[in-house]
């Protein structure tokens, strides 16, 4: 089960750790978050190292949609609402300059980059359009209202940001990837003081940053408290439909359009981690219903982390830390998010005031309503009896059927039939 991305691009490979080392910035997990840090450390000439576990951008990333769009649903008004007006204008101004420096540096990267319109949509509630847009002009941003949209579907209205893009990720990460210092199957089972402890060596640090998707330390942050993880699903299809642009409903159970040359990339079928969905099905029955001619080249799946109240957690560990840093929480958009913590971890770390820091601060408040649903489905699946628990935090696993995987309602993490770890925060199989 292959994305088009990792279908279509060669990713570079690099070493597995075989000695103790010594570094000033460790940074643990090479995903895009992971890459770009590294990236934008190494032009200011730390000396820095990426560890992965597997292969970089073999999880989350390579099966993204690869959108590049400071439009993420309809959060602007939600962020206006928990976290007030600033928030969500830091919030908007992080992730458009975000974009700004994906164009900049796409300029001299063979990665399929397009500049596209983005469009999020609405089925039923109109009032939803109304509050994003006042909150959108509010902050002075130029959103445009759209009645019409080329879809088999027939929203009552979308929100459109121009001058978005959209590309092919793993193009990219092959090309900034390439010369950097990273190690590949080496996995970090714990921390020790100002060392990383591998299962073969030690990494002496200054610095480290965790960007493993969910973070893998529990006894700081409570992140396990303030996320919970998403699946969404993806099929290929040819001969289906050319959008011309970016759609997606800004309901996490609804679709999103978005073609790569003259393939049309069908996502949706989301549900919570451990819960029942529509998975690659409803994309199929949607496929047969609206694009009976056309053919399924690929599908894939990818798990995001959700956080309280729409923004990410990027920033120290926890409230204290002066060494320790964490890039997490992206409900959905990492593409940009990925960027934002590049920019304000590249700063912490130079020890270079960011104007975006403070909003995205991980010690921020966390008593948000969406905290009680998290700590009350916790509760009830710790205290499912099952033989099938995850070693993260004790939860009840539950078998998902359409990709035959044992999954964890709390906290996300993901195992094969045979107990062999997928998804963290667990930091180990099944045993």
């Amino acid at each position: 089960m292959e994305s088009i991305w990792q279908k279509t691009a060669e990713l570079p490979t690099f070493p597995t750790l075989e000695k103790d080392i010594k570094t000033d910035v460790l940074i643990i997990g090479g995903g895009l978050a992971g890459i770009l840090t590294a990236y934008k450390l190494q032009e200011k000439g730390i000396n820095c190292i990426v560890v992965e576990k597997d292969r970089i951008c073999g999880k989350v990333t390579g099966s993204s949609t690869a959108k590049i769009t400071s439009q993420h649903g309809f959060c602007y008004s939600k962020i206006f609402k928990s976290n007030g007006f600033e928030s969500a204008k830091v919030y908007l101004h992080a992730n458009e300059q975000a974009v700004r420096e994906y164009e900049k540096l796409c300029k001299n990267i063979d990665c399929d980059f397009e500049k596209k319109n983005n469009f999020v949509y609405e089925l039923q509630n109109m009032q939803l359009i109304d509050d994003e847009l006042k909150a959108l002009w509010k902050m002075g941003f130029d959103a445009e209202f759209q009645d019409k949209l080329p879809l088999p579907i027939k929203p009552i209205g979308a929100i459109k940001f121009k001058n978005q893009a959209q590309f092919n990720v793993l193009k990219f990460i092959s090309n900034i990837a390439k010369d950097l210092k990273i190690y590949e199957k080496t996995f970090v089972k714990k921390l020790d003081g100002n060392s990383a402890i591998t299962e073969y060596n030690k990494i002496a640090f200054k610095k480290a940053i965790i960007a493993t998707h969910f973070p893998i330390i529990n006894n700081h942050g409570l992140f396990f408290m303030k996320m919970y993880q998403h699946r969404s699903y993806v099929i290929a299809l040819e001969n289906a439909q050319q959008v011309d642009g970016m759609y997606v409903d800004q309901a996490d159970s609804g679709l999103s359009f978005r073609n790569y040359e003259n393939l049309l990339l069908l996502g949706g079928g989301s549900h919570k981690t451990g819960k029942q969905g529509g998975n690659w099905q409803e994309l199929r029955d949607f496929k047969n219903l609206n694009y009976p001619e056309s053919t399924e080249v690929a599908c894939w799946a990818t798990q995001d982390c959700k956080t309280l109240d729409h923004i990410p957690y990027i920033g120290p560990y926890y409230k204290g830390a002066k060494n320790l840093f964490v890039a997490t929480g992206f409900n959905k958009w990492g593409m940009t998010n990925s960027m934002v913590s590049a920019m304000i971890l590249t700063d912490l770390i130079t020890e270079k005031e960011n104007p975006f820091a403070k909003a995205f601060d991980p010690s921020r408040s966390f008593l948000k309503p969406q905290l009680l649903v998290n700590g009350f489905e916790s509760i009830k699946n710790l205290l499912t009896p099952t033989p099938k628990r995850c070693p993260h935090l004790g939860c009840a696993l539950k078998w998902n059927k359409a990709e035959h995987s044992w999954d964890c309602p709390c906290h996300g993490s993901r195992f094969t039939e045979n107990g062999k770890l997928l998804e963290n925060p667990a930091n180990g199989d099944l045993k």
